[in-house]
């Protein structure tokens, strides 16, 4: 483990830093406080999730839940969040093409692949709904969204862009990773009480190994063979970062939208826009109805910013670092399972950000040309969760 040695002459930056970390606890603690106020003396402004699950299966009620999914992965289950997102991610490729000066991290990695893997993700999204929608109920949540996080958007920067990898993306996760989530969530997770993440990443591993198997012995599903990577658009070259104060404030806000491959920072700034707009109209609505939200963006912050501090010889010698892993995984289940008090959210985040980042990096590493290595990171988060949650509960009873 790598703990970044503090020069002198970066004083104020550190300086700088636990300032912002002050704030954000104090932002927390007052949206905590007024959520409490709004909660009990204001009329709700917007549906709560509750009031989605009661309503299904009306159609209205059908599309929250659907636009919802695509901000599933960050646990915030929110269309104001979902469409947030997509909005970002699109300005964030408009920069990458017109305004490379304020692009920031370049979006989907620099591929320029940005439309056809936000497009199979989209269509792997609704097929799943289609196939597997009549699963949930307003009794049972069911990991309808896992398709937009997974195999399409893999594939896509895998074999390249084209209709052909982007529908077999899509098909492909519909048929092989839902289900396969939907199995394990209700056939291992909830008899034994485990995080439901720990299914939904487990079940995005085996649908992804077994299609990308498929596709290795049905080459015509895709374009080109995983090893000749010729037709993807190489990266733009770029200035190297120093890997200083301002680098690391914008990696931590880039790792939010890490998990479904846009790993950009405007599309992470409408991601929280949309959320915390959802939480203002009802602190209640997003983040499953739980009021944790403003606990479970200071958890992955911080979690995001301690694997940056601890791995950044990492991202200097590597270029890329998956120290979103714990972000979408251990921090979420734990406050989730246990409450956001700081206890929960500063034991999750220091050994999700520990564990998960380097064991991501182990895994992939091991993984085959042919398969896309963010099989690593879904199986580092399935055993991450595994070992930390329930430290964190032993921790909480202490």
């Amino acid at each position: 483990m790598d703990f970044i040695p503090v020069k002198s002459s970066s004083d104020s930056a550190v300086r700088y830093l636990i300032t912002l970390i002050a704030v954000l606890l104090a932002v927390v603690a007052l949206l905590s406080g007024l959520s409490m106020v709004y909660s009990n003396s204001a009329e709700s402004h917007w549906p709560g999730y509750s009031h989605l699950m009661a309503s299904l299966p009306s159609p209205t009620a059908w599309l929250r839940w659907v636009v919802g999914d695509i901000s599933e992965v960050a646990f915030y289950k929110h269309e104001f969040a979902s469409l947030g997102l997509l909005l970002g991610g699109a300005f964030g490729y408009w920069t990458s093409r017109y305004a490379q000066g304020l692009q920031g991290f370049s979006i989907a990695y620099g591929t320029g692949l940005w439309p056809w893997l936000v497009t199979s993700s989209l269509l792997g999204l609704l097929l799943s709904n289609v196939l597997w929608g009549w699963t949930v109920t307003a009794d049972a949540w069911q990991p309808t969204f896992a398709a937009f996080v997974s195999l399409p958007a893999a594939m896509v920067l895998l074999f390249g862009g084209g209709w052909k990898v982007t529908l077999s993306g899509a098909v492909l996760g519909a048929i092989l990773v839902t289900p396969s989530c939907l199995l394990l969530v209700n056939y291992l997770c909830n008899p034994l009480g485990l995080p439901v993440v720990i299914g939904n990443v487990l079940g995005m591993a085996l649908g992804s190994v077994v299609a990308f198997l498929l596709c290795r012995a049905l080459p015509v599903l895709v374009s080109r063979s995983a090893e000749d990577k010729a037709s993807a658009p190489p990266p733009a070259p770029v200035k190297t970062p120093d890997y200083g104060i301002r680098w690391t404030l914008r990696r931590v806000l880039a790792d939010f939208s890490e998990a479904p491959f846009f790993g950009n920072e405007w599309a992470s700034f409408g991601l929280l826009v949309g959320v915390f707009a959802a939480y203002a109209l009802n602190p209640l609505s997003p983040a499953y109805g739980s009021g944790w939200l403003p606990h479970l963006v200071a958890g992955q912050t911080l979690t995001s910013l301690l694997g940056i501090l601890l791995w950044r010889r990492q991202w200097r010698e590597r270029g890329w670092y998956p120290t979103y892993v714990p972000l979408v995984s251990v921090v979420t289940a734990a406050v989730l399972t246990y409450g956001g008090s700081p206890l929960v959210i500063g034991v999750s985040a220091v050994l999700g950000a520990l564990i998960a980042p380097p064991l991501a990096c182990a895994i992939a590493g091991r993984l085959p040309a042919y398969m896309h290595p963010y099989i690593g990171n879904v199986l580092s988060m399935a055993v991450s969760t595994a070992l930390i949650v329930p430290v964190v509960g032993v921790v909480v009873e202490l």
